[in-house]
């Protein structure tokens, strides 16, 4: 008979969706948490009904109320299926907001300081990979086998529903940030040292609220932190998965410090669903012979292709393949699917049981390394906590999306060709081997050249659409507009009277000095001709200063400080004192001209009166 359970989080109010996991009526009891994992946020898990009454359930905004979880009263998994206290622990935290990641310290460490395993070489073992493709279900067999790894039905009974990692059918995603195990295992290998065993669980990638940057820190920080990387593909391995792969692994690799020759351990493609035995038969063998094909670099193969697959064999030590089938139509379709091996084909089972054991035997197990250095659960910790800064902050670039990274390469790359050919134009007009040409002309060109710049990078077909380019139209026209202020630059060099303007400044203040101390030495001013001498001095000394600076080109700051000091004398004083002078000569020319013109004028009237 089917019964309601409510589903609970710690520390939150909010009912989670549908859940799938079935608990016997002899185990009608609440998990106890572990004494060490006291006030650590917790994963959803199912409450037997007896608990309802004494329980408040809230609803949250998007959903109608808890959904029934069907229980099978004459079903009892086995105890030693998931230990008293031990669950999954939200260690990564996903702020949905500002897409933000956090780490839960507190959490991680209790996990990883307990005393018998944080002096333990750590094993990290991550599954990742697209959401709703079956991780979290991969993983919870992953724990069966840790628990019962000594007996060969560690798969269980056929009736034993799955319990672990949370995990359901359905379209709509169930892991959020990144999940570890709270027990953490410790396994003797064949030498006889002892190795302490963690699985994680991630977000899958792509859903509906997650970006491209969301995506790429989870994969990348689980890849970082894990010894082995499972990528938990669909049915095949395709073009984009590669691209996505290589995307998420160079986003790792810019995040850590010291890069080194392969900054990552092994990789185990994981094809679910895998429809072709017939060209490559399931399991290890085949997985391998199929990866050898996808990843091979041929020499008729386009750059890109090229350079993806040589990406991939430079970040991982180990790269390998399993395939696995299909688990069957009921575990596809069944709403009430609760993971009992009755319901799985046979073919699938069989792939399993070879699967797991590949990952978590003892002669198996691969160690954490980072830079050639085993890593312990203690060193685990420290390097969550270094990682997770790094994607906090601002230094990373920001992946983006296919549509928006090619839509911005191909707007720059119209930017780049439109200010191409103001250049060419440009220096056709005032280029180096032009001569100086008057600055309004000059203004005009650039008016004309602009204008024909931004049409032609209108002209061209670009994506994204209007209102994306239009960002890079401006981009381009505050470009072209400090090309122009150069050009400016380059064609006053060439006015031998801009290039004489320093030493003609400093001539004249020599001079004015010069005579100043003169008139008022001999009206007896000392003080005053004292100060324009010291003038006069300075000024001389500037000049041979600036003199030697254009001569050897040592010292150009000196030379840049005399011509700014020459260039503000000649704009505040000389300049307006020579305008005025020039412009009281050419009015005082023009009246002394119509004052000739008119006395002629009256002359020669007078002449003609006479006559």
């Amino acid at each position: 008979s089917a019964k309601m359970c409510t589903v609970s989080r710690s520390k939150m109010a909010d009912v989670g969706g549908p859940r799938s996991r079935r608990f016997s009526a002899t185990r009608q009891k609440c998990h106890n948490f572990a004494e060490d994992m006291n006030g650590v946020e917790d994963v959803p898990l199912c409450r037997p009904v007896e608990m309802m009454s004494s329980l408040e359930v809230q609803h949250s905004s998007d959903t109608n109320g808890v959904a029934p979880c069907a229980v099978q009263e004459e079903l009892e998994p086995k105890e030693d299926s998931v230990p008293e206290g031990a669950r999954p622990i939200q260690i990564v935290i996903t702020n949905e907001d500002d897409h933000k990641f956090e780490l839960d310290a507190a959490a991680l460490e209790k996990i990883l300081m307990q005393e018998h395993v944080k002096d333990l070489n750590v094993v990290v073992v991550s599954v990742a990979g697209a959401f709703r493709k079956g991780k979290s279900f991969l993983l919870d067999f992953m724990l069966r086998y840790m628990h019962n790894q000594s007996s060969e039905s560690w798969m269980g009974g056929d009736d034993e529903p799955l319990t672990g990692f949370s995990w359901r059918g359905g379209c709509e995603r169930e892991t959020t940030g990144i999940q570890a195990w709270s027990e953490v295992f410790v396994v003797e290998k064949e030498d006889g040292t002892k190795v302490a065993v963690l699985l994680v669980d991630t977000q899958g990638a792509f859903d509906s609220q997650s970006t491209i940057k969301d995506c790429a820190t989870v994969f990348a920080l689980s890849t970082m932190t894990s010894s082995v990387q499972v990528y938990n593909l669909s049915q095949n391995i395709q073009e984009d998965d590669l691209q996505h792969l290589q995307l998420f692994t160079e986003y790792g690799r810019l995040a850590m410090e010291e890069i080194y020759e392969k900054p990552f351990q092994k990789l185990l493609f994981l094809i679910r669903d895998w429809c072709y035995p017939y060209e490559h038969g399931y399991g290890l063998k085949g997985g391998s012979c199929f990866l050898d094909r996808r990843l091979q670099v041929k020499q008729n193969q386009h750059e890109e292709l090229q350079n993806v697959r040589k990406h991939i064999h430079s970040c991982f030590s180990s790269i390998g393949c399993f395939l696995l089938p299909h688990p069957g139509l009921k575990v596809a379709t069944n709403p009430h699917f609760d993971g009992r091996l009755r319901d799985i084909d046979d073919e699938f089972k069989k792939e399993l049981q070879n699967l797991v054991p590949l990952l978590l035997a003892p002669e198996n197990l691969v160690e954490k390394e980072i830079g050639g250095a085993k890593v312990t659960c203690r060193d685990l910790l420290e390097y969550f906590k270094a990682y997770i800064k790094i994607y906090q902050g601002e230094e990373l670039p920001h992946p983006k999306s296919m549509l928006q990274a090619t839509a911005e390469a191909n707007n720059l790359t119209a930017v780049a060709g439109a200010k191409d050919t103001y250049n060419r134009t440009m220096e056709q007009v005032c280029g180096g081997d032009k001569p100086y040409i008057a600055p309004v002309d000059l203004q005009r060109y650039h008016e004309e050249f602009k204008k024909t710049s931004v049409q032609q990078f209108s002209a061209v077909k670009k994506m994204g659409g209007v209102e994306f380019s239009q960002r890079y139209q401006q981009q381009l026209e505050t470009e072209l507009d400090e090309v122009y202020t150069n050009f400016v630059k380059h064609n006053e060099s060439k006015n031998i009277f801009y290039a004489a303007r320093t030493p003609a400044t400093l001539f004249a203040v020599m001079f004015v000095t010069y005579m100043v101390s003169t008139v008022t030495g001999f009206v007896g001013l000392s003080v005053i001709a004292a100060l324009a001498n010291l003038v006069m001095g300075v000024s001389l000394l500037s000049l041979c200063a600036w003199a030697y600076v254009r001569y050897s080109g040592e010292y150009r700051e000196v030379g840049v400080a005399i011509d700014l000091i020459a260039e503000a004398l000649w704009e505040q004083v000389l300049k307006p004192l020579t305008e005025q002078y020039m412009e009281e000569n050419v009015r005082q020319t023009v009246v002394n001209s119509i004052r000739a013109t008119l006395t002629d004028q009256v002359t020669q009237t007078t002449k003609l009166k006479t006559n």
